[in-house]
């Protein structure tokens, strides 16, 4: 059966290819051409890397269509189908012989030698010596910026311009623009047995059936648009004897029905589907609305962002006995997740079922190093065990990390089918490569993670495991292959004579850092923990010059700044003056993200500080707050001091501690922190968390799960979810709270006579008050720029939204309400919005 494909990942063996209806295909290394088969055989005989073959990810990526044919459809031990694909011209055009060949017909070839004026081109027909000269190649080669050359077995998606001697010499073009204007027609003499998958062709609509339409083409053939594959803008205004263009899905091998799309992005050859956002697969979508239900196949959903979606019947419901048809009626809302990515019908596949939803891994980048795990045995291997942890997630856990010993005969400990705890070592996503130990010194270990040189802080005490053992010492392995070496004079007390009699590779240690160069990547460890060796006097850490702690966690200090630094305040305790120094962070000067650095601007070194809070005394170094939520949240005991008084449900008050590409870790007084996952960080949705949250700022968040285990809990940031009944009431503390601070620092600024950014918060320019200005500047965004006597020295700014349905040109007198103003940049941000004028 002949297939148009979408690649959708590359490895180096194998290309993953999207098909149609949600397939997959697989299409060996040994399968791309005879050219590029011809060179791995090479290699492998001589036994050294061949300098001219390139790798599969060097010529291929995902986005690419190919076309392909079924070679077989392989089953596997749990039942699954693999279909095997194949894309060697040899194959997809054996239909095609050289008198059949005519100007304008679109085929696929490789790059089979690169010559001086141009490319011999392998399109797999006999007779046939297919010619690229290079001036109709240089465009392509400019616009994919994979080098400055094509490379043998490259695919190519070409168009006949010359045929000469019956076919036997062709010349080609792969220029983007020959390749927009290909259209099949009846001049090419197409027939069934060697039509293509990827021909665009001119279509006649015959019948609108509910599960697709019926088409006619090239005067004779039929063909079927499924109900995939209609364009969704046009779907329901189909009509009988309609010409539109279509391209060629798939073609039959023996029953020769050609099945056609009409979506957008095929109907030009060299396009591209559209792809998902990576951050948006695995995405529980709270509310999804079916659109079209069909009783042999599935649903079609509309998502929260308006794409569409599908779901295969066996993903609505738990069982076929607990399906209910009278549950997706069109309109019908239900919970759903995206699951997977169908390139060739640019669609969403979700599923409906409980246990996907809430299950905690659907892909590798949802599992991240030092997760630890639940998994099933299902193969005993040389080179180690074989460990299913989710559904299409498989992991190895080597033969050293089997036990905390080195098993000899693992088949008499573990046996198929077996469940075991696991923790990740080492997680590729891209590979698909997960690497996983069994060791319980390491799964059970509450010792923080070292998981990158970044990470390895001197001073720092972790769980390693040793991989080398000889005369100069150790070499111990941390996560993600982070490695060091604890040199023959740190393995102990006393002198190791001979560290590989004492230590055995896959040894589970506890190291100190001592050392760290992250940039070379080198590691410097010691097994002696008692204290660095050598250090003495005064940097020998004893309880006798170990400063103790002075200020409980909640107590209220009054402070004298001392010094300003860039990320925050030095200031003394003024009842303890002299001795007690502390550091108040600039993103703890306030629980507003605009007010801090307005503050920190606005304080100088003799400033006093009344009423800030103690957040932290590590008996080093004292960390305060003026966070009135947080204050106010120890005040009322509405904290948690040990992570054995966490409860789910439970509302607490903290602050954004980092954030990561997956979520926020949040934390809150006395140390204890959380994670909110993306799903849970926003009642929007979230593509990218740098652009909701940023580090410092104030939130409220509910607990949602907690795993005593692991010491880790889940958070909710939603506004939804975290308000504690009465919004309004809430709302309006924290604004009053927010103008309270800004009148504090316009007193300030006046006291220092800083008449310009007063002036840019004075009464005159508080949020609500209307201006009278002038149109400066309409900017091609959209925004506009205004002038005014009263905003004099200041930039004032509205963006398109805010200059709601008026078109101002330069010159013009506008009405415009203060919604904002930044004193540190000179700028005020306007409305000319009706609504809110007359507010």
């Amino acid at each position: 059966m002949l297939l148009l494909g979408c690649i959708k990942e590359v490895s180096d063996y194998e290309l993953v290819v999207s098909l149609p209806s949600g397939l997959l295909g697989f299409v060996p290394v040994t399968q791309i051409s005879d050219a590029y088969s011809k060179m791995l055989s090479k290699e492998v005989a001589q036994g050294e890397l061949l300098e001219d073959l390139n790798s599969l990810s060097d010529m291929y990526s995902p986005g690419m269509l190919v076309r392909c044919i079924v070679t077989s459809v392989e089953k596997s031990a749990d039942g699954r189908r693999s279909i095997k694909l194949s894309i060697n011209p040899k194959m997809v055009n054996k239909g095609l012989n050289a008198s059949a060949l005519a100007q304008g017909m679109l085929l696929s070839g490789f790059v089979a030698s690169v010559e001086d004026h141009g490319y011999l081109i392998d399109i797999g027909v006999n007779g046939a010596h297919a010619f690229l000269p290079r001036q109709k190649a240089q465009n392509y080669v400019k616009a994919i910026k994979k080098g400055s050359d094509l490379k043998i077995g490259q695919n190519l998606n070409c168009v006949i311009v010359e045929v000469k001697n019956m076919g036997r010499v062709v010349r080609l073009s792969i220029d983007r623009s020959d390749l927009a204007a290909s259209l099949a027609t009846e001049r090419q003499n197409w027939t069934l047995s060697n039509l293509l998958p990827g021909l665009v062709v001119k279509a006649r609509v015959q019948k609108v059936a509910p599960f697709g339409v019926k088409m006619t083409f090239l005067s004779s053939f039929t063909g079927i648009v499924d109900f995939m594959h209609m364009d969704p803008e046009k779907s329901m205004n189909y009509s009988p004897d309609q010409v539109m263009k279509a391209c060629i899905l798939s073609v039959h091998p023996t029953s020769k029905v050609v099945h056609l799309t009409l979506r957008q992005a095929f109907l030009h050859p060299g396009g591209c589907p559209k792809q998902l956002s990576s951050d948006r697969m695995g995405a529980v979508v709270e509310e999804s609305t079916v659109k079209a239900f069909y009783k042999q196949f599935g649903a079609i959903f509309e998502l929260d962002d308006g794409t569409l979606a599908f779901a295969r019947l066996k993903h609505l419901s738990k069982n076929r006995k607990s399906f209910k048809p009278g549950a997706f009626k069109p309109g019908c809302k239900h919970k759903c997740r995206i699951i997977d990515y169908s390139l060739m019908d640019e669609m969403c596949i979700v599923s409906l079922k409980y246990q996907i939803i809430e299950a905690r891994f659907l892909q590798y980048q949802d599992i991240h190093t030092g997760d630890v795990v639940q998994g099933k045995v299902v193969a005993l291997k040389p080179v180690g065990m074989q460990v299913k942890v989710a559904e299409g997630i498989k992991g190895l856990v080597p033969s050293m990390h089997l036990a905390d010993v080195i098993l000899k005969q693992p088949e008499k400990k573990f046996s198929i089918g077996d469940e075991v705890k696991c923790r990740v070592l080492e997680c590729n996503p891209a590979g698909k490569k997960l690497i996983l130990t069994l060791k319980k010194s390491l799964v059970k270990s509450n010792l923080p993670l070292l998981s990158s040189y970044e990470d390895a802080k001197p001073g720092l005490i972790t769980h390693g495991f040793v991989v080398c053992a000889r005369e100069f010492g150790c070499i111990v392995k941390f996560y993600n292959d982070v490695k060091g070496l604890v040199p023959k004079h740190e393995l102990s007390s006393e002198a190791a004579s001979c560290p590989d009699k004492v230590f055995h590779e896959g040894q589970v240690v506890k190291v100190a850092v001592l050392k760290c160069e992250p940039q070379q990547e080198r590691l410097l460890l010691s097994f002696k923990l008692s204290g660095k060796p050598g250090s003495k006097g005064k940097n020998e850490c004893t309880p006798k010059n170990k400063q103790e702690v002075k200020y409980q966690i909640g107590e209220m200090l009054d402070v004298k700044v001392l010094k300003k630094k860039d990320n925050g305040l030095e200031v003394s305790v003024l009842e303890d003056e002299g001795n007690g120094l502390a550091w108040i962070p600039t993103t703890h000067l306030s629980d507003f993200v605009v007010t801090c650095n307005l503050l920190w601007h606005c304080l100088q070194e003799g400033d006093v500080l009344p009423r800030v809070m103690c957040l932290s005394d590590s008996g080093e170094r004292i960390i305060l707050t003026r966070k009135a939520a947080v204050i106010s949240a120890v005040q009322e005991e509405q904290v948690v001091r040990s992570f054995s008084e966490i409860q789910p449900g439970m509302l607490l008050t903290g602050y954004v501690r980092n954030l990561m590409p997956f979520g926020v870790f949040v934390e809150f007084p006395f140390g204890v922190t959380g994670l909110a996952p993306k799903v849970s960080m926003s009642d929007k949705f979230v593509t990218d968390t740098k652009e909701h949250f940023v580090v410092g700022q104030t939130v409220v968040a509910k607990v949602m799960s907690i795993d005593e285990e692991k010491q880790r809990m889940l958070l909710n940031l939603k506004v939804s979810e975290c308000s504690s009944g009465d919004a309004a009431a809430e709302s309006f503390a924290l604004l009053t709270q927010y103008f309270k601070e800004m009148q504090e620092i316009r007193k300030l600024l006046r006291k220092r006579g800083e008449l310009s950014m007063a002036r840019g918060l004075c009464d005159e320019l508080v949020p609500g008050k209307v201006l009278q200005l002038v149109v400066q500047d309409v900017k091609e965004d959209g925004s506009a720029l205004f002038s005014g006597s009263c905003v004099t020295g200041l930039t004032v700014t509205a963006t398109r939204y805010h200059l709601g349905d008026k078109k101002v040109v330069p010159g013009e007198k506008a009405k415009a309400l203060v919604l904002h103003v930044d004193a540190l940049t000179s700028k005020v941000y306007v409305s000319l919005q009706e609504e809110l004028l007359k507010q």
